[in-house]
């Protein structure tokens, strides 16, 4: 089965303006997903010219990817917060989050976007998930969240330990979210420039844009990629690339009436859609590039499925990527102290609705002079990033060992490989050179360079999606070379 999100077969999307990005702008938006499409609508109702480009299609990474919760209730990321950082942070991080919600589901009422409100829950199967699942409830309720509650008995179909709840939630269909953030967008003055790459960001009054096939100049650009492309700022290393998984499945009736997360490992989530005639289900997440095979991944999120709801009928299964930062904080400011031209938004740890949003938010009141009393707990810069370095020193000497260990594979495996096996991708080493990534699709052999070309690593066959994924930093290619996300901003260099 071909990955796609179902999100992409339940909406029609508007066509692309046929436009190159260049000439002068206020503000440039780069990416086009829920943070970049907020912000610029928001700029743009203020009355600032506003040029949003996106490399491939708006919605096209990790929104148009995503299981479209939207909620304060995020698993057990508050309880994570709690133990990082002073409780007035973390309630600035929940305010955020109730911001973010209540924004979005004002939008999406004024612009027919299917949001519906559900419960949210965390729940537990093991003693060791149920006391994450209450240390996320007293988290909740330091946070002022005073509506959640326990629930000895959440309405699941096989057994748990109970569950901590949070009511009137929301869940949306984030295609048509983002397809509706375009035309409003639009509607007001912006531009959306859709398939076109940003290469690089220079200079400073004006900040120079510079795209694959134009340069376009503007007083702010604002970094709405997730992970920033610009590697200034370091932001690579503060955060863990992550991809996971969803999959849809008809159901005779309604399987769940809630949005649920498991405070148990490994992650499932789940929650309906189709007015309950199709059950979503997601997790086995694991670092990109990491996998021995993504397929196997995705089998065992089937089996899962089967075994729990035995009947369900499966009609899509996709992916997204997200990137969890060692702070537990996302990241909404300044690329470098004192930098206001250029702002980057991202590290939403999963929770890209509610805070991308809240970012976009922030971002705008920046702009505009109105900024939010909960804005500065999501700074870049700040004391508060010290509480991540133990968690910036681990994930960068694990960086360090796959980069290492990616370039001395060679002394293992050099010689002559066997071409692959058609839908399967290997990386060759052969002396002299650097390695190649081939891959077999179709009856049709195509070589790459084996080399990310942000910061060197070598890549991994990604079996799921037919794709090479760097274990570094996320980066991702398809078959041909060419950049599917990720910090990487160039391709691969063709071999054959």
């Amino acid at each position: 089965m071909t990955l796609r999100s179902m999100w992409w077969d339940r909406n029609d999307m508007p066509s692309p303006e046929a436009a190159v990005l260049g000439g002068e702008w206020d503000v440039v938006v780069i990416g086009g997903g829920v943070t970049g499409l907020t912000t610029a609508t928001l700029l743009a109702r203020a009355g600032h010219s506003v040029a949003v480009v996106e490399a491939r299609h708006i919605g096209a990474g990790t929104t148009g990817g995503s299981t479209a919760k939207v909620s304060v209730l995020q698993g057990t990321h508050l309880s994570r917060i709690a133990r990082r950082h002073s409780t007035a942070v973390l309630r600035s991080y929940a305010e955020a989050n109730r911001e973010g919600l209540a924004w979005l589901d004002r939008f999406c009422g004024d612009h027919d976007v299917e949001c519906e409100t559900r419960p949210a829950y965390t729940y537990a199967t093991s003693a060791g998930g149920e006391s994450a699942a209450r240390s996320e409830l007293d988290a909740l309720l330091r946070a002022g969240l005073d509506e959640a509650t326990w629930v000895d008995r959440p309405p699941l179909p096989f057994p748990t330990r109970g569950a901590v709840l949070l009511p009137d939630q929301r869940q949306v269909d984030p295609v048509g979210l983002v397809a509706a953030l375009a035309t409003d967008a639009r509607r007001h003055g912006a531009v959306v420039v859709e398939g076109e790459r940003v290469r690089r960001v220079r200079g400073r009054d004006p900040v120079r844009v510079l795209t694959e096939r134009g340069e376009a100049s503007a007083g702010l650009v604002v970094v709405a990629t997730n992970m920033p492309i610009l590697d200034r700022g370091g932001f690579f290393a503060r955060a863990t690339p992550q991809r996971s998984y969803s999959l849809a499945f008809r159901t005779d009736s309604p399987a769940v009436d809630g949005m649920y997360l498991s405070a148990d490992g490994p992650t499932r989530s789940l929650r309906d859609a189709d007015g309950g005639r199709l059950l979503l289900v997601g997790g086995s997440g694991h670092r990109t590039g990491a996998a021995t095979s993504a397929r196997e991944h995705l089998d065992s999120l089937r089996l899962w499925t089967h075994e729990h709801f035995p009947g369900a009928r499966e009609t899509h299964a996709w992916s997204a990527q997200d990137y969890a930062t060692t702070s537990a904080l996302p990241y909404v400011g300044p690329v470098l102290p004192g930098a206001e031209q250029v702002l980057v938004a991202g590290g939403y740890s999963k929770w890209g609705l509610t805070n991308g949003v809240a970012a976009a938010l922030a971002i705008s009141g920046r702009v505009l002079g109105g900024q939010q009393p909960w804005a500065s707990a999501l700074e870049p810069w700040s004391t508060r990033e010290l509480s991540g370095l133990p968690g910036i020193a681990l994930a960068n000497a694990e960086v360090g060992v796959e980069l290492v260990g990616g370039w001395l594979r060679p002394l293992r495996h050099a010689g002559a490989r066997p071409a692959p096996d058609d839908g399967d991708g290997r990386v060759r080493y052969e002396r002299p050179g650097p390695p190649t990534a081939a891959t077999r699709v179709d009856g049709r052999e195509q070589v790459v360079s084996a080399v990310c070309t942000h910061l060197g690593g070598v890549l991994r066959w990604n079996d799921a999606e037919r794709s090479w994924d760097c274990p570094l930093h996320g980066s991702r290619f398809d078959t041909d070379g060419s950049v599917l996300e990720g910090p990487a901003t160039c391709g691969l260099r063709r071999r054959r």
